[in-house]
């Protein structure tokens, strides 16, 4: 983990982090009986962990339960929202001044930005404690920056990877790609088989993203990625354009199941974990469902890099994720270091045991840790980053806020056969450049 922040590897995580910091509201939600100090304090969390399968949906719940148990007079009430419900929900609350104490952080762009430079976010320096720093991994606390200012405390770390069922492509003669070519022969060989060669959750856009996303990488390399999304008219250009065919090539080869644009995310992964397809490209907050005990597929699913194509430029090193989840809190809450010391508890715990629970790679010092209940998703996903050189945060989380949502409805028209990759391209072209400092 130590050599996956040094070098390339530690400025991209960064600025995948600094991507990553929340809005908080100018409004409240916390409530004192008799002021801030001497009565009993309510604080508000919301999050968008309710999925069956996200391990945290679990742990959240019972961490609240401990420390209210723990702080009779500092009382959190939790409400938990899904995923893209939750992005509506919090824009709303934003704009209406109704924002929560603490709440989940989307990294991304424009997105949060203008909350951080409105002001509307807690400085956490003034409140966190060395003994707590000290608890971060090397280099966690460095990407929640922003101008040299603590704004949140990670969580977990994530990077995606394809996920191959070995059972179904054993039945299926298939062998577990490595390159473009072995890939397509896969699909073929899946759907001669009977066997739905991937699923995908189109109906909430951003799977289908993370699909073009990770071949463009492949196509195209990290850097040249970086350059576009600070020159979106580089996207027009002969790399994209033959990463948007290879895209289009592979749905018309069958890759996806023909449900894939009203599948939601979550209905993705019990198909996926029922065996309905032999591969998904997700990150690895997918390993709990995978390997718990009601799937079909735990025991036969392994986690390999994404193929490096042999007419592209990237390296199988070169990875899409890397930034960090985490909890931000109101610079306008009426209990900051209530809520701060909260947020410290949550971060921790959520980072410790969700690593065991198999929620995401740690940010924080797992020393002493018994790790052995770890599946060997997790392990294998661990070992992945190790070998990281340079990474890419979610794209959607790097352009601009209508340039991320003009993104994804364009994979869905490239999927759907509804446009030209040469098309798609020189749309790409005309989103605005990405407000990150790369």
């Amino acid at each position: 983990m130590k050599k996956v922040l040094k070098g390339t590897a530690c400025v991209l995580l960064a600025l995948s982090l600094m991507a990553s910091v929340t809005a908080c509201s100018k409004g409240s939600n916390s409530s004192t009986t008799s002021g801030t100090s001497g009565g009993k304090i309510t604080l508000t969390i919301w999050d968008q962990s309710v999925g069956e399968t996200d391990p945290t949906a679990k742990l959240l719940p019972e961490v609240v339960k401990e420390w209210n148990e723990k702080h009779p007079n500092v009382q959190v009430t939790r409400n938990g929202t899904s995923g893209e419900q939750y992005k509506t929900k919090i824009k709303t609350a934003l704009a209406a001044n109704e924002a929560p104490d603490v709440f989940y952080g989307f990294g991304g762009g424009s997105f949060m930005q203008p909350y951080i430079v409105g002001g509307n976010c807690l400085v956490l320096d003034d409140y966190l404690s060395q003994d707590t720093l000290s608890k971060l991994r090397p280099g966690m606390i460095e990407g929640c920056k922003v101008n040299g200012k603590i704004y949140t405390l990670p969580c977990y770390t994530h990077i995606a990877n394809l996920y191959v069922n070995t059972y179904l492509f054993d039945k299926a003669g298939a062998k577990v790609p490595t390159n473009y070519e072995e890939l397509l022969d896969a699909v073929k060989k899946l759907k001669a088989a009977g066997i739905t060669p991937a699923v995908l959750g189109e109906k909430d856009r951003w799977p289908g993203m993370y699909w073009f996303d990770i071949i463009a990488m492949r196509q195209a390399g990290n850097a040249a990625c970086i350059e576009a999304f600070k020159d979106p008219k580089k996207f027009d250009s002969p790399d994209f354009i033959e990463a948007a065919r290879k895209l289009q090539e592979l749905a018309k080869a069958g890759l996806f199941n023909s449900s894939m644009f009203s599948m939601s995310y979550d209905e993705m992964l019990n198909a996926y974990n029922n065996e309905q397809g032999a591969m998904m490209f997700q990150a690895n907050w997918v390993n709990a469902g995978i390997e718990d005990s009601s799937s079909k597929a735990k025991g036969h699913v392994k986690v390999v890099v994404f193929p490096v194509f042999s007419d592209g430029k990237g390296k199988a090193s070169e990875f899409f994720g890397g930034g960090q989840d985490g909890f931000y809190v109101s610079a306008n809450t009426k209990s900051p270091k209530d809520a701060v010391e909260f947020l410290t508890y949550l971060s921790e715990q959520l980072g410790t045991r969700g690593y065991l629970a198999g929620a995401g790679l740690p940010c924080w010092d797992t020393t002493g840790l018994d790790t052995s209940s770890l599946s060997e998703l997790d392990t294998t996903d661990a070992k992945l980053l190790d070998t990281a050189t340079s990474f890419i945060t979610w794209w959607d989380n790097i352009f601009p806020a209508e340039s991320a949502e003009t993104h994804k409805n364009l994979i869905a028209e490239l999927l759907a056969n509804k446009i030209t990759p040469q098309d798609f391209c020189k749309q790409m072209a005309q989103l605005k450049p990405t407000e990150l400092a790369f």
